[in-house]
């Protein structure tokens, strides 16, 4: 996911982020803003990346009940909304629990 995050650096170099880090808060939401209704209700979480800031953003793929203090995850694109008349479709960044590949049962 290098690329799709970057930090502005003085003298105008920008530093790609890998894109995952680990919760370092997150609290569900109940009373969502207009256009976020039919998601409702969802988990947002303060993610401190690898590389040190933090950001916050929605919780995919995982539940509610499911997310923990210090669970690595990854940075995705998915559908944040719709909207106007037409249902245009908004995207955005959101984290989801790391996928193990092969993980031993």
């Amino acid at each position: 996911m290098t690329g799709h995050l970057g930090s502005n650096r003085p003298g105008g170099v920008t530093s790609p982020l890998s894109g995952r880090g680990e919760v370092f808060s997150f609290t569900t939401m109940y009373n969502v803003p207009q256009g976020y209704e039919d998601q409702k209700p969802y988990t947002v979480a303060l993610v401190k990346l690898d590389e040190g800031p933090m950001v916050t953003a929605q919780l995919t793929d995982v539940n509610a009940s499911d997310v923990k203090i210090g669970m690595r995850v990854e940075m995705v694109t998915r559908k944040l909304r719709e909207e106007g008349d037409e249902g245009q479709i908004i995207y955005g960044y959101k984290f989801r629990p790391i996928l193990v590949v092969g993980a031993a049962n």
